[in-house]
């Protein structure tokens, strides 16, 4: 089944459960898919790869409002904004643990014979690729600079 055929079922269930704060984030999906579908040169069917840049996306988006509504003592607005987020995380592949993600870009480094913070960006390119929907672009980018800095 599809992401987006799954989305569209999930959307009848919660609307059949009276689940506003689900249908919400599945609404929220289903808009961001049908951008994708219609934005000019656009393909009628989405690749798995781009449906997960994009739920990988909107994952932030809440994630990055949630910190700015916190930072502004606005808890339950924050609090629905991670709630929204967990929902759409559970349409992710699991997430990488720190021990995997660090054992993977140690190799990546040692397959290109990185040396410093110069060979950044070829480290980021490889792990960016290679790691796509399992681990958050931030987490790889930062463990990468440790790695790199020692």
């Amino acid at each position: 089944m599809s992401l987006e055929n799954k989305i569209n079922q999930d959307i009848k269930d919660a609307m059949r459960a009276k689940d506003k704060e689900k249908l919400e984030s599945l609404r929220a999906i289903k808009a961001a898919l049908l951008l994708e579908k219609t934005q000019k040169g656009g393909a009628d069917e989405i690749s798995g790869e781009a449906e997960m840049k994009i739920l990988q996306k909107l994952v932030k988006q809440r994630k990055d409002s949630a910190q700015i509504y916190t930072e502004q003592s606005r808890t339950e607005l924050a609090e629905k904004e991670l709630s929204e987020a967990k929902i759409i995380e559970a349409y992710l592949p699991e997430q990488m643990s720190d021990e995997e993600l660090t054992s993977i870009i140690k190799n990546i480094i040692e397959e290109i014979g990185a040396k410093s913070m110069a060979d950044m960006g070829k480290v980021m390119g490889r792990a960016s690729k290679e790691l796509a929907g399992k681990a958050e672009g931030k987490a790889i980018a930062d463990k990468v600079k440790a790695l790199l800095s020692l």
